[in-house]
């Protein structure tokens, strides 16, 4: 077994072990509030009732126009160098899509666990599929990441039904599927509704247990938490932590308006490639700051700090 995989499996088993008797409604795998919390602790934010980061709706929209490689730069600077995962089957040529992730985690089925799973599933009044059981615990603005060992035959975790209520439930957003899905015609109608999974087959999910629900998951090479902002494009999925996501949105525009300056300037002839393709000099940097005061307020205070250092990213 992979060593990240099987040290996200020990954090689990331990975590779990723990708190798992003392929850009342009984849900195998699921992190107590105070779990969720004890594990994103860069995160100063609003958090949902279950502990989860509750990154702002602004924040969301905004990052919809950052590229891959501006959140790569600024997780990469903050030590975070595996929250990326590429080579997906899309349903859409140009996907956007942004949310805060609620991840789920599949395991090979053993008859013995999957009957506790189930007998505890039913104690809370679960009803359907175990692959239903996440879905229903969606609120606005939340994407489902789905750990399902890249298991495409038998590992179809929606069909056209579930995906209707995903994307109801979710306000519409998508899914991060590591495994399969099914009735792809039935999908694509469904509107704005980004699918990145391994492939799709006919075959109904089986053999297959839901060992947890918004716990750390790996996705690919990427390790993924709950309430980390789902950021998917053509190049594929980055997971971008909470206390991270303002950072990386800020830096993005900054970097935007710079190209636009840049781009301007280089049109009207002002500059040589040479000098706008590097770092700017102090006439630039000069030029920059007066250009920027035709934008009457549109940097927050984290951008006009970074912009007096010059471009840092």
């Amino acid at each position: 077994m992979n060593t990240l995989k099987c040290r996200w499996t020990v954090v689990f088993v331990l975590v779990v072990g723990w708190w798992l008797p003392t929850v009342v409604w009984g849900q195998v795998g699921v992190f107590a509030k105070e779990d969720l919390i004890a594990y994103t602790p860069e995160w100063k934010g609003e958090r949902f009732p279950d502990g989860r980061p509750k990154v702002p709706d602004d924040l969301l929209e905004r990052m919809k126009a950052v590229s891959i490689e501006e959140a790569w730069a600024v997780c990469r600077r903050h030590g975070f160098n595996e929250q990326f995962e590429g080579n997906w089957v899309l349903t859409h040529a140009d996907p956007v899509l942004v949310g805060r992730a609620v991840t789920a985690y599949f395991h090979p089925v053993r008859p013995d666990v999957n009957g506790v799973i189930a007998e505890r599933g039913k104690a809370a009044g679960r009803v359907g599929g175990q692959n239903s059981w996440i879905i229903d615990t969606l609120v606005a603005g939340d994407v489902i990441v789905v750990d399902l060992m890249g298991k495409v035959i038998d590992g179809t975790f929606m069909g056209d039904n579930l995906a209707n209520s995903i994307w109801a439930k979710s306000g519409g957003t998508g899914v991060v599927i590591d495994g399969g899905a099914r009735d792809i015609e039935g999908v694509m109608q469904i509107p704005n509704f980004p699918v990145f999974n391994r492939g799709w087959d006919p075959s109904a999910i089986a053999n297959v247990m839901l060992m947890g629900i918004n716990t750390p998951v790996r996705i690919g090479r990427a390790s993924v938490m709950p309430g980390d902002v789902v950021l998917g494009k053509r190049e594929g999925v980055f997971f971008v932590p909470a206390h991270l996501a303002q950072e990386v949105v800020e830096t993005s525009e900054i970097v935007r308006l710079r190209d636009q300056f840049g781009h301007q300037r280089l049109r009207e002839g002002k500059y040589t490639p040479g000098e706008i393709d590097r770092k700017w000099s102090d006439e630039i940097e000069k030029d920059f700051g007066a250009w920027l005061k035709t934008k009457g307020g549109e940097l927050t205070p984290y951008q006009r700090e970074k912009l007096l250092q010059g471009r840092t990213w």
